[in-house]
């Protein structure tokens, strides 16, 4: 055998099997719908297509089942985004200005957040493919303004470490998680945002 084909082959042979698109999404929910609860750090960047512009943020999410979820932003700026149940809540605390909405729709968050909750079916909902770094890539299968592409960066247990959105207008929203605790008990209190007295209230977007 020719030493270069040998290390040809051999390089072959030690390549890892690309996963199955559609296993590794299944995988990927299954183990959001084992989890009753999980918080975790984010580092979050969001570059505006139009300008050109970064924006990072950091902070801490907290998700519990059913329909609670919880972004607290801690840099660059102080900002609270809470859902429980129907009762979606903003909160900017250097501002003292916040919005409440008694109304919302949790179904109508984008699949992009709600697979955390263990929410809708990947493999039903989008196309899938896997890229060479072994994300799973995520198109909808109906058109949706609010999501162009999603690429997840998967651990070995299911878990997502990392989200990269695409929305229709081209910007992209990309989200890195770390010291992920999982099932830990989180109270329904630690979902519900007490705002000062004297906010000053604002009303919801398209409202």
């Amino acid at each position: 055998m020719q030493p270069a084909f040998a290390l040809l082959l051999a390089a072959f042979a030690a390549a890892p099997a690309v996963p199955d698109p559609a296993a590794l999404a299944r995988k990927v929910q299954g183990y959001y719908e084992r989890t009753k609860d999980l918080e975790a750090s984010f580092t979050q960047t969001y570059t505006y297509s139009g300008f050109g512009r970064r924006q990072t943020s950091s902070g801490v999410l907290r998700v519990k089942k059913p329909g609670m979820m919880r972004w607290d932003y801690e840099k660059p700026a102080s900002k609270v985004v809470a859902v429980k149940g129907s009762r979606l809540v903003q909160w900017e605390p250097e501002e003292n200005q916040a919005w409440v909405d008694e109304k919302f729709d949790a179904s109508a968050m984008s699949a992009a957040v709600t697979f955390l909750l263990g929410q809708g079916d990947l493999v039903r909902e989008f196309d899938l493919a896997v890229d060479g770094s072994g994300a799973l890539l995520l198109t909808p299968k109906e058109a949706d303004p609010r999501v162009q592409s999603i690429a997840l960066t998967v651990g070995p247990e299911g878990e997502v470490t990392a989200t990269r959105v695409v929305d229709g207008s081209g910007n992209v929203n990309e989200l890195r998680f770390s010291g992920v605790k999982r099932n830990q008990g989180l109270a329904d209190a630690v979902f519900e945002v007490k705002l000062p007295k004297d906010v000053h209230l604002l009303a919801p977007p398209g409202r």
